[in-house]
């Protein structure tokens, strides 16, 4: 199944190529704020390493988050449920733009990463279930392509809107952006994902039965690998770039030229993954940063660090979309309507070690040692990426049910 279907009198456009629409148009708005999150965040604290520490506890609640709403994404229809949090997301972003209040941030700040948990895996659940088997690392990595596509662009209008009008407009562009999506969510027509009849609502016996599986679990620390990386990019960086002199457009910049590698090369990585199967992908995915970070340590120009930084891309532009697929492969019957939730913690739970660490490191080291840090932590999941079972798709029969 490709994007577009030809027929006799036009095309029509399927249901993956509709959920690309929209994952760009979302993630446009989540990287307009997302860019400018962390100095937004400073303005209240006026310390990195109190940023840090906020971000961190934050990456807790979505942590219980993912588990708590097992059951309301078992037997909720996804599309509803995901029209609903951009609306919120929407409503969320106009009420920062127009706060001022340090704890009305923190409460806010709460309430929209509960918001991330339910879009992350209802979008998720959906792309799967739009996907034949042997098509869904294809089809992850034409949705990450997109959504990156939006986070090259959304950086740089970022940079110039909060230069020229203010952070806090930019929460208000991005509202803008979100209530569109949920408009054309309504318009378009996507197929609806299954509800479960068996609903599992014990929060604990989810968690332990998750973790029973050795695939899961490694697949679950792979995941959380990229997402590890990401913590250095998004939130570290940005404050890096200021506290070294630089302006807030070279924020912008720099995550606008991060986000190239990965337009450029995910979708082919992806389609790669499903012909040679996921190991060998992974171990170079995880290698590239390790070794570029591992270079930035004994760097001191600002410029050289962030060609270095935006070069390791390569690397995530390998293991973005397939660690995700590799996930939905290992998995039997209808085990992502429970487990999917639970996969998607360990973004939380890097993000977490990630941004709680670091921000420990910056008491005692200076930055640079953040790069150690990172190297060295790229190195180990380099290292797990050896024990993954290698899956080729493009082997397989039949479709998913």
């Amino acid at each position: 199944m490709g994007v577009l279907i030809r027929k006799q009198k036009g095309l029509i456009i399927t249901g993956i190529a509709k959920l690309a629409l929209i994952s760009f148009i979302v993630a446009l708005g989540i990287a307009l704020v997302d860019t400018i999150w962390a100095v937004y965040m400073n303005s209240f604290v006026n310390s990195i390493v109190l940023v840090g520490y906020i971000s961190a506890a934050l990456t807790l609640v979505s942590f219980l988050s993912y588990f708590l709403f097992i059951p309301i994404i078992e037997k909720s229809k996804k599309n509803k449920l995901y029209s609903l949090t951009l609306l919120l997301f929407g409503i969320s972003y106009i009420l920062f733009a127009i706060n001022t209040k340090f704890y009305f941030f923190i409460i806010l700040a709460f309430f929209i990463t509960i918001l991330h948990t339910l879009r992350i895996t209802c979008f998720g659940i959906i792309v799967k279930e739009n996907s034949p088997e042997k098509q869904l690392s294809r089809n992850e990595g034409l949705m990450y392509t997109f959504m990156n596509l939006a986070w090259t662009i959304g950086p740089l209008i970022a940079g110039f809107f909060s230069q020229k009008f203010g952070i806090n407009r930019v929460f208000l562009l991005s509202a803008l952006f979100i209530f569109i999506a949920f408009f054309i969510l309504k318009i378009l027509k996507v197929k609806k994902p299954k509800v479960k009849k068996r609903i599992d609502k014990n929060m604990f016996k989810n968690f332990f039965d998750f973790f029973k599986s050795k695939e899961r679990s490694l697949a679950y620390f792979l995941g959380g690998g990229v997402n590890y990386w990401w913590s250095l990019i998004y939130l570290f960086m940005p404050l890096f770039i200021l506290e070294r002199g630089l302006s807030t457009p070279w924020i912008g910049y720099f995550l606008f030229a991060v986000a190239v590698p990965l337009i450029a090369f995910q979708y082919y990585f992806s389609k790669l993954a499903g012909k040679i199967g996921f190991k060998k992908i992974f171990k170079i995915g995880f290698f590239i940063p390790a070794f570029f970070a591992f270079i930035c340590f004994f760097i001191g120009n600002i410029y050289f660090i962030l060609l270095l930084l935006v070069i390791a891309s390569i690397g995530l532009a390998m293991l973005e979309a397939t660690t995700e697929a590799y996930f939905f492969d290992i998995l039997k019957g209808k085990q992502d309507l429970r487990f999917y939730g639970p996969y998607n913690t360990t973004i939380e739970i890097n993000h977490f070690i990630g941004r709680f660490l670091s921000a420990t490191i910056l008491i005692f080291l200076p930055f640079k040692f953040i790069f150690l840090f990172f190297s060295f932590s790229m190195f180990v999941f380099f290292f797990l990426s050896f024990k993954v079972k290698n899956i080729i798709e493009s082997r397989r029969d039949g479709k998913r049910n």
